[in-house]
């Protein structure tokens, strides 16, 4: 039985089309290297002032992209329809963006785990999970990438895929 709903953000509720070559080039001045994807696994090998330093050049590219984000139905549909149950944001989106989407577009979630939080999408469900007190076999994940369904399942989540 479904108790709780797990959402990814981008690509599965908005289109955020964020400047990824923009972003991998300032991360590459950041870091001094000339190789940075994928950009989540090298940011986590990073200490603490580098890793802090490439997250603002990356809410900075999120908040250029805001103006142009559009709606997914299908997510929408999904996010309606699962109203009753306590819902989770997993997202490689910084708080500082996802603060400015949910407020723009009214969504709320009970548990909110960005990239702050952790970089690989398996710890966010993991952690999202722990703190919706449930079970994983009562949780479904929404995402639109391998990755996500791959992490769901390996939790022990139900997964639907959202295109």
């Amino acid at each position: 039985m479904i108790k709780a709903a797990i959402f990814d953000l981008d690509g599965t509720l908005v289109n955020l089309p964020i400047d990824y070559g923009m972003l991998n080039k300032e991360s590459r001045e950041i870091i001094g290297t000339q190789h940075v994807e994928p950009i989540t696994e090298t940011v986590a090998t990073l200490d603490t002032t580098l890793k802090q330093k490439v997250f603002d050049a990356w809410t900075d590219i999120e908040h250029y992209a805001l103006p142009k984000m559009t709606k997914i139905k299908e997510g929408m549909k999904l996010y309606q329809h699962h109203s009753d149950k306590p819902r989770a944001l997993v997202t490689m989106q910084g708080k500082k963006t996802v603060e400015k989407i949910l407020t723009a577009l009214n969504l709320s979630f009970q548990v909110i785990i960005t990239r702050e939080d952790s970089l690989d999408r398996t710890t966010q469900i993991r952690m999202a999970i722990k703190k919706l007190r449930l079970k994983p076999e009562n949780v479904i994940v929404f995402g639109d990438r391998e990755t996500d369904q791959n992490a769901a399942e390996n939790v022990g989540c139900k997964f639907k895929m959202v295109k």
